[in-house]
């Protein structure tokens, strides 16, 4: 982690407008071409959840802005985020669930794995106190939706990014599905969020390097 100069911080007046702001967030939703990659995660036999919790992680991981989080009015910068997202323990409730990332796609499933199954088994909506080097995320399996909004803190400032995927649908011949993210102003502008959805769809484009040769 390090912490970043505000006098040299070339969003230090973006920061300065947006924290003041009583909702700092801002949030946008496209939709995803899962043509490849869905069927390339099935075929390999993986859970469809853990690649795309992984997806997520990896190209939040490629960007600072996604590693950057606000601390007492400070700027900081982690070297690495891991997802902490939502898992169905029956009909109508969700349990809680952080993951340890790892860069390596065949090192992170099997530990996803383990770490659903047991919070299937012991349901917790607990976050470890005071961490912020996490990516929050959720799953609406029900809705295609076009629009998302997450639940936050306000005071203290909760900069975590989120996001949210939405049931997949066809559209002609191309797969797809809504995926939602969420950032605060005042660390990041539109202009992160495209790169971001540009990264997230290579890595659906090409599942033999994403997910590994298989």
């Amino acid at each position: 982690m390090r912490r970043i100069n505000k006098q040299t911080y070339p969003r230090r007046e973006h920061f300065k407008v947006f924290s003041a702001f009583d909702q700092p967030h801002f949030n946008m939703c496209a939709n995803v071409d899962l043509s490849t990659f869905y069927p390339a995660v099935k075929r390999r036999g993986f859970s469809f959840t853990v690649a795309l919790v992984y997806v997520i992680s990896r190209a939040s991981n490629d960007i600072p802005e996604f590693r950057q989080r606000i601390r007492e009015g400070e700027v900081i910068e982690h070297e690495i985020v891991h997802p902490s997202g939502t898992i169905l323990v029956d009909e109508d409730l969700f349990s809680f669930c952080t993951f340890d990332y790892y860069e390596d796609f065949s090192e992170f499933a099997p530990r996803a794995a383990e770490m659903i199954a047991q919070v299937k088994e012991n349901l917790t909506l607990k976050d470890e106190p005071g961490r912020d080097d996490l990516l929050f995320m959720t799953a609406i399996p029900w809705v295609s939706f076009t629009s998302f909004m997450h639940p936050l803190h306000l005071s203290p400032a909760d900069s975590v990014p989120r996001f949210a995927w939405g049931k997949i649908f066809e559209d002609g011949e191309i797969l797809k599905m809504p995926l939602s993210v969420q950032g605060h102003h005042a660390l990041m502008d539109g202009i992160h969020v495209a790169r971001y959805y540009e990264n997230v769809q290579d890595y659906f484009d090409h599942p033999d390097i994403t997910l590994g040769e298989g």
